[in-house]
């Protein structure tokens, strides 16, 4: 069924040049390149900026004892432009540094943004974050915490994090989805995904 959908693959697509426009905490690089076209033939070479900032994790974390999650807050310049305030009730995430796996990179930002140690991690999804201007892909985990440890004011000084830690109730946190509270969209996914598989996911931490 997916060969009938998706009728292209990797070998339809010619990278003809690769130039670096911007190296520093994220990278931006032009990409002339053909493809082939649905009528039959190629495209004309074209031309595109794309942002590579390596790729990330996201973790929602969630008590099951408790019935909450642990949310953090923080500021987000690129929410300053559109939104009401630039600081953000988000789910725990972290860039995947290179020789890392995803599932450590979930276990050390958790620790950093919000003091808490997770006992059991569940892959969720992974998703392109915006593909047409970036190479990004998130992968999304559910991960089972002790909800009492989370408190305080987290993040790396050097960093310039200043993370706020948030107990929420979980009915709350499904309920700031309609009503715009929670607006990006790794803690939208990791929500909503929340809310279609708890049972799944409370389960199989049981028999682990």
């Amino acid at each position: 069924m997916t060969d009938e959908i998706q009728r292209f693959g990797q070998q339809d697509i010619k990278i003809l040049k690769r130039e670096p426009l911007y190296s520093g905490f994220f990278n931006m690089v032009k990409y002339a390149f053909k493809h082939k076209l649905y009528k039959g033939g190629w495209s004309k070479v074209i031309e595109r900026e794309i942002f590579e900032r390596g790729h990330a994790i996201a973790v929602l974390l969630y008590d099951p004892v408790l019935e909450e999650f642990v949310l953090i807050e923080q500021i987000r310049m690129g929410a300053v432009a559109t939104s009401e305030s630039p600081w953000l009730i988000e789910v725990v995430a972290g860039i995947i540094d290179e020789g890392e796996t995803a599932e450590n990179v979930c276990r050390r930002e958790s620790l950093e943004e919000a003091g808490v140690e997770i006992k059991h991690l569940t892959k969720a999804l992974s998703y392109l974050s915006s593909p047409g201007g970036t190479t990004e892909r998130l992968h999304i985990f559910v991960g089972e915490v002790d909800a009492t440890q989370a408190q305080g004011v987290h993040g790396l000084e050097y960093e310039g994090e200043d993370i706020l830690v948030h107990r929420v109730p979980v009915q709350q946190g499904l309920e700031w989805i309609e009503q715009g509270v929670v607006d990006n969209a790794a803690t939208l996914i990791a929500l909503q995904w929340f809310a279609l598989n708890k049972e799944k996911v409370t389960e199989s931490w049981l028999n682990e």
